[in-house]
C-alpha cells in the first residue's frame, strides 16, 4: 500500500469560514497557533463540524485491495476515481503462469493477508482470471473472474469532516485489517500541521 498526498486545503481557509461567522478576522494569524486553537475548539470540542468541511484532502491511493476499495466506497461523501479494471487486466493478459506457494510473483497482482491457505487460493482465482484472459473472451464478462484481493488503485478527495469519521471507524479493531492499515496511512500523509484535527478519531491500539 502506498499512500500520496497531492493536496490539501491550507488551515487558514478554515479559520476564515470560522471566522465569517462571528466577523472576528483581526483576530486570525494566517493558520497559526490562534488559528489552529480556533479550528480544534469550534470543529472539534465544540463540535460545530460543518466548519471542517472546508478543509479538502486529494489521496493518491495504490496497492489496496477490491474489497477494501468496497469498504472505502462506502463513505459515501467521498470524491473516488477508481484505476479502469480493463487496463488491469490487459496487463495481468501478457504475463505467465502463477503457481501456488509463489507470493512474490502473485504479490504484484494480489494483496495477500499472510494467510498461506487463503492466500494460495487467491493465486488460483488468478491463474484461472488468466487462463480466461488467453481466450476470446471481452474483459468486461473476465472481470467477473476477479478475486476480491485482486489489487487497485484510485484518487480519493475527502473533506476533513467525512475523514474524521473514516479514521474514527476504520482504525478500529473491529474493522478489516487492511482498510484499518489505510486508516493509519491517510493519517500519516497529512500534514503535520494538520494532524490535530484528527488524532482524537485515531484509535490507540492501531498498528
Amino acid at each position: 500500500m502506498q499512500i500520496t498526498l497531492l493536496f490539501h486545503t491550507p488551515l487558514s481557509v478554515c479559520s476564515h469560514a470560522i471566522r465569517t461567522c462571528w466577523q472576528s478576522f483581526d483576530k486570525g494569524d494566517c493558520g497559526g497557533e490562534k488559528d489552529k486553537e480556533l479550528i480544534d475548539r469550534v470543529g472539534n470540542k465544540f463540535k460545530h463540524a460543518s466548519t471542517l468541511e472546508h478543509l479538502n484532502y486529494t489521496f493518491y491511493i495504490q496497492g489496496i485491495s477490491r474489497a477494501c476499495l468496497q469498504e472505502v466506497a462506502r463513505h459515501r461523501h467521498t470524491s473516488p476515481s477508481v484505476k479502469s479494471t480493463r487496463y488491469t487486466l490487459k496487463e495481468l493478459r501478457n504475463e505467465s503462469e502463477f503457481k501456488i506457494g509463489d507470493f512474490e510473483n502473485a504479490g504484484r497482482y494480489l494483496v495477500l493477508c499472510g494467510n498461506e491457505e487463503i492466500d494460495n487460493a487467491s493465486i488460483k482465482a488468478l491463474e484461472n482470471l488468466r487462463l480466461i484472459l488467453q481466450k476470446s473472451i471481452s474483459l468486461d464478462l473476465a472481470k467477473y473472474c476477479l478475486p476480491e484481493s485482486y489489487k487497485t488503485e484510485l484518487t480519493l478527495t475527502i473533506n476533513a469532516r467525512s475523514l474524521q469519521n473514516f479514521v474514527s471507524l476504520r482504525s478500529s479493531k473491529s474493522a478489516l485489517w487492511e482498510i484499518r492499515a489505510l486508516a493509519n496511512a491517510l493519517f500519516k500523509a497529512l500534514p503535520q500541521e494538520h494532524q490535530f484535527v484528527f488524532e482524537h478519531c485515531l484509535h490507540k491500539d492501531i498498528e
